[in-house]
């Protein structure tokens, strides 16, 4: 009877495979599973207890129907992105076969053009003994043709029907260049189309201005997309005010707005700029949103623009965004900036920034199409934020640091900015506000205690040329190695200005390199990690004072950007700003750093490869008339190679009282001055031209005796290890040769402590260049941070072998750079290094035939 019944019970079971849940029991199951998605036994066990309509279901089912649920909701979730992709590839391909008609059409045209000129050139009729003049007409004809004048009768100034027909104009001018072939575009390097990428970026060629390009897909809708890029004080970096000073509704439901801007200069040694437009909002049949702009001027017609101080009135050409919706959300953008910055009035040498359309590119183009994908990702909550704070307030915190040195480099008169007694030669410029809650969106809180006295800010800035040193990898060094440049006395009087109570100037101290460690914690970052924002804490490097007690640690928030080689034009910047542990939504914030923008590579025939003063290597007039700055002759041997050059351009802001400004301008000036040498420094020693180039005496160790006897003891102790010589035969200056030899050889060599956690204490030039560093900054690095698993590895099973043989051969394989680089080495040697009573000093090491991979 027994086995009957069990009989039954297991049919039951097997029959209930196949039931079908009722509404009230997938609703019970429903609210657990959005609960916990995955129950434990006893948990199924409890739910079964809890509900008496899940009391016919046994357990074994109930699990079951969690892992149906479960594969469902992952089948739904990759139907849904799969769906997505297939969304953004349709839309990619629409874009890619309209760019592509758009590409077979300038063919089209430069094939007729090209055909039309090899006709002129054999009719005979067309020959004449000057053919220069005849060049330049059809060069003429060419731009024109690309850039046709505006032709328009007389407009009234005044009336709405006049700016009327100056929107519709723009529309048309600005349509032709987003789809049409009114610009020659030609796409940069690197921009390549997909369904993840950035978007399609072209610059211009051949046209008045410069101008940039990009198609794209934007996760927001069309008139959210337009909301955002209207805002331009949001993302545009170099933007200081956007005021609209008129709004006039159209009868086709668009607007159009009268708009003064300003935008920043980007080093000190050129003027800003500030744009009188006309923007026009209207939607097309098609239904897409369409905002461009154009300046007024007199050749276009339309009301005069409100004067500016200390600006130079820049000129935009027909630009702005076509805005298409896309199906099943989100829209497809066309961008088109276009700009004439009359490079004519600034310094030759600082012309290609305002010359180059890939400079425009980064700064405008690109920079509103990362901005949008940002805050589209940002408001599907998929970028993680450290700190517990909002992206909202990550991002203030940027435009604030941003904004803060910009006005710093800058120093605006309307700001309350004002230049210190100068004779115009002086390489650093002291300017000083006395009323610095005058600044837009103030540094200080009114309520901040240090500003209840009288006091004000100081600035101490300058301007450089560098060449042959990459713009990221320069301001990654400054990052990443603060002590090779930064004042730890100068860090805590900055520090010192977010308490309150005076704080006496400090005197500048010998660079030892040592300045205890610094931890970076990250905040944010942007999509592509162009960008981010940390909190850089200094342990170990507050000091007691007389008047106050500055905390152990002192903090920092830091935004970095620009540190991806690879970008075209791309500004690489590094600024940041004393916090305190608090760190607070509403911080003061006084900014300082370093921003590093390209300029277009050409052979360099006056200089070699040297970091020049630009304030005194420029021999032009300055854009108001004024004094032309002194010039330096060049006394280098010309070089006929290629050299990268860019512009460094540096600012540190302190606070001061009224009492104290003349003792903190002293030491502001002597210590960028300090910076700049630290920089020119670095600089060489980093610039990937100067590898196996000989260095200056100031990087040579030769005045030093430890340097001379440390090198007798490797080369020494590698002869009695090995029965080799490291070196070549050595002449009759004894010690000395050794020293040049062992720099100068060929292979790494590099030296570490005995210690238990060994860090490097001495390199050769090949060494440091390996390593991407130099000697101050060598002691900051472990071996333990080169050398992979694999290279601690072989090193931990040989390492009995040296201390006891006294030398050890390790096999090839791959270590890393102070600078997160992978170096590839055939083989590496390591030996005891013996001092003169025969005791264990140092390891050596050296890697031979490396390389960066």
């Amino acid at each position: 009877m027994a086995t009957k019944e069990k009989l039954s019970h297991q049919q039951q079971l097997d029959a209930g495979k196949y039931v079908r849940y009722t509404p009230e029991q997938v609703e019970a199951l429903e609210r657990v599973y959005s609960e916990c998605p995955k129950p434990s036994s006893l948990r199924r066990q409890q739910l079964i207890r809890e509900c008496p309509i899940l009391s016919n279901i046994e357990p074994k089912q109930i699990k079951v129907w969690f892992q149906n649920r479960r594969c469902r909701e992952k089948q739904r979730k990759e139907a849904s992105r799969l769906q997505t992709v297939n969304r953004k590839l349709t839309a990619m391909n629409k874009l890619l076969m309209e760019e592509n008609d758009r590409l077979q059409k300038q063919v089209s045209r430069l094939v007729y053009e090209n055909g039309c000129m090899r006709n002129q050139l054999h009719t005979p009729s067309v020959a004449t003994t000057d053919t220069s003049c005849e060049s330049v007409v059809t060069s003429s004809q060419h731009l024109n043709q690309l850039n046709p004048p505006s032709q328009h009768p007389h407009r009234d100034a005044n009336s709405p029907a006049g700016l009327l027909a100056i929107a519709e104009e723009t529309l048309a001018e600005f349509l032709s260049k987003a789809t049409g072939t009114a610009v020659e575009w030609v796409q940069m390097v690197g921009m390549k189309p997909g369904p993840d990428s950035i978007g399609i970026i072209a610059v211009s060629h051949n046209c008045s201005g410069v101008a940039a390009r990009a198609c794209g897909l934007l996760g927001l809708e069309p008139t959210k997309v337009a909301e955002i890029l209207k805002d331009r004080l949001s993302w545009y970096r170099d933007c200081r005010s956007v005021d609209v000073l008129s709004i006039i509704p159209t009868g086709n439901g668009g607007t159009i707005e009268l708009i003064y801007m300003q935008t920043y200069a980007p080093t000190t040694l050129a003027s800003a700029r500030d744009f009188w437009t006309l923007r026009y909002t209207t939607g097309l049949e098609d239904g897409s949103l369409v905002v461009c702009e154009r300046s007024l001027t007199p050749s276009t017609g339309g009301p005069t623009g409100p004067p500016a101080q200390n600006f130079l009135r820049a000129e935009m050409l027909p630009s702005g965004y076509l805005i298409r919706p896309c199906e099943g959300g989100g829209s497809m953008i066309h961008i088109v900036d276009h700009v004439d910055l009359d490079a004519w009035r600034v310094p030759e040498v600082l012309r290609p920034l305002y010359e180059s359309p890939k400079i425009l590119a980064q700064k405008m183009t690109i920079a509103a199409l990362r901005h949008i994908r940002q805050i589209a990702l940002e408001s599907g909550g998929e970028i993680p934020y450290g700190g517990g704070r909002q992206p909202a307030v990550l991002r203030t915190f940027s435009q604030r640091l941003s904004r803060g040195f910009n006005d710093a480099v800058n120093g605006f008169a309307d700001d309350g900015w004002s230049v210190l007694n100068s004779d115009g030669g002086e390489d650093v410029v002291i300017s000083i506000n006395s009323s610095p809650n005058k600044l837009v969106g103030s540094v200080f809180p009114t309520s901040n205690p240090f500003f209840s006295t009288s006091g004000g800010i100081l600035c101490a800035k300058a301007s450089m040329l560098l060449q042959n040193v990459p713009p990221g990898l320069l301001v990654r060094f400054l990052r990443e190695h603060r002590s090779e440049w930064a004042d730890c006395g100068v860090d805590a009087y900055s520090a010192a200005s977010l308490r309150s109570g005076p704080y006496a100037v400090p005197g500048l101290r010998p660079n030892t390199g040592f300045m205890g460690s610094q931890i970076m914690l990250p905040l944010a970052h942007t999509l592509e990690n162009e960008e981010f924002l940390e909190v850089m804490r200094l342990e170990g490097h507050g000091f007691g004072h007389d008047d106050m007690v500055l905390p152990r640690d002192l903090y920092m928030l830091q935004l970095c950007s620009g540190l991806d080689e690879s970008s075209l034009g791309a500004c690489a910047q590094l600024v940041f700003a004393p916090i305190d542990e608090s760190f607070s939504d509403d911080a003061p914030l006084l900014p300082s750093g370093f921003r590093v923008i390209p300029l277009d590579s050409k052979t360099d025939n006056s200089g070699g490869d040297r970091t020049l003063d630009l304030a005194s290597s420029l021999e032009v007039r300055s854009e108001s008339g004024g004094r032309a700055t002194r010039a330096v002759s060049d006394s280098s041997s010309p070089s006929s190679c290629s050299n990268v050059r860019s512009v460094l351009t540096i600012a540190f802001q302190f606070s001061y009282e009224s009492n104290m400004c003349d003792n903190v301008a002293a030491m502001a000036r002597q210590y960028v001055r300090s910076v700049v040498a630290s920089v020119q420094r670095v600089a060489m020693a980093i610039s990937p031209s100067r590898i196996g180039a000989q260095i200056e005496p100031r990087q040579f160790p030769g005045a030093s005796p430890e340097a001379h006897t440390l090198a007798q003891w490797i080369h020494r102790s590698y002869r009695f290890h090995t029965g080799a010589d490291l070196i070549s035969a050595l002449d009759s200056q004894g010690s000395d040769s050794v020293l040049k030899q062992l720099w100068h050889h060929s292979d790494a060599i590099v030296c570490c402590s005995l210690k238990a956690a060994p860090v490097f204490t001495f390199a050769n030039q090949a060494g440091l260049d390996m390593l991407e560093t130099t000697l101050i900054a060598l002691q900051d690095i472990s071996l333990e941070k080169i050398l992979d698993e694999d290279g601690r590895k072989a090193l931990c099973a040989e390492f009995q072998k040296i201390m006891q043989q006294g030398f050890a051969s390790l096999p090839g394989g791959v270590c890393m750079s102070s600078m997160g680089r992978p170096v590839s080495y055939d083989l590496a040697v390591a030996w005891k290094v013996l001092n003169d009573d025969n005791s264990p000093h140092c390891l050596a090491f050296m890697f031979q035939n490396w390389s960066f991979v």
